[in-house]
């Protein structure tokens, strides 16, 4: 462990909703700090969900198995509402909070598509998971608009993804996926409470996790910064681990001065 290490607090990286703990690899690899990627319930090496849940249950799940002592807590996606439930849930541990491609307050339009694609993911589990990939990934014209190099690893990186979300338990993503529909609700009206550094950051094109919701988690979090990367759809940590990093790092720092 290196000296930075020693005083700093650890970085618990929490994945979205389909994926696990190794959409941070990239991330991980990048952070000079002591860092835990934990796999969601009913993901990765995770038991099944069994049973409807709730954005409350599952942050007891991930409280339970954080590392001792203060941590800075980044979440992406479904793990961002994870992680504003925990900041809100435990003041005195949470030094700072990263929410990477986050909802927040969806209107009345945007529920309602959210819990279009949960019924989509009922009806035809493998079908909705290509639409995701689509949604997540520049597609072949913003690829070629990139040049060639950007299109080809763009189709990589979706390669890379797609046998994850299939890997998944139906049962256990259909009742995560139905926490992401509806966790933005259930953690909003305690956004305000939320008393620590915070970055919501997302990208300019992502069409589910929009800047706008970055914003309206800024004009919620007392202590925010909202960052929208230029041209990236949702899958920041995978796509674009290198300004993600930098953002993260800034606002660790920023945590950690007011510590001392």
């Amino acid at each position: 462990m290196t000296a930075q290490e020693q005083l700093s607090p650890a970085v618990v990286l929490l994945h979205g909703v389909g994926l696990d703990r190794t959409v941070w690899a990239r991330v991980e690899a990048l952070l000079d700090r002591e860092v835990v990627a934990l796999d969601l319930p009913g993901h990765g090496r995770q038991p099944r969900l069994t049973r409807t849940t709730s954005l409350t249950e599952m942050a007891e799940d991930v409280i339970a198995r954080l590392p001792a002592g203060p941590v800075h807590l980044v979440g992406f996606s479904l793990g961002s509402l994870i992680a504003q439930q925990i900041a809100a849930d435990l003041p005195g541990r949470v030094r700072s909070l990263g929410c990477v491609s986050s909802v927040c307050a969806r209107t009345e339009a945007e529920t309602a598509a959210v819990r279009s694609r949960l019924e989509k993911a009922r009806a035809n589990f493998g079908e909705s998971m290509e639409i995701a990939l689509d949604r997540w990934f520049p597609d072949d014209d913003e690829g070629r608009t990139q040049g060639r190099r950007a299109a080809e690893s763009a189709a990589a990186l979706r390669d890379e993804t797609r046998p994850v979300l299939l890997a998944n338990d139906i049962d256990s993503y259909l009742f995560a996926y139905a926490v992401f529909a509806q966790g933005d609700r259930e953690i909003e009206p305690r956004l305000r409470e939320i008393a620590v550094p915070t970055l919501a950051i997302t990208g300019e094109l992502d069409p589910g996790s929009t800047p706008e919701m970055s914003r309206r988690l800024g004009e919620r979090i007392p202590q925010s910064r909202v960052v929208i990367v230029d041209g990236a759809r949702h899958m920041l940590p995978v796509t674009h681990p290198e300004t993600l990093t930098h953002h993260l790092d800034n606002l660790f720092d920023e945590a950690e001065r007011r510590q001392s």
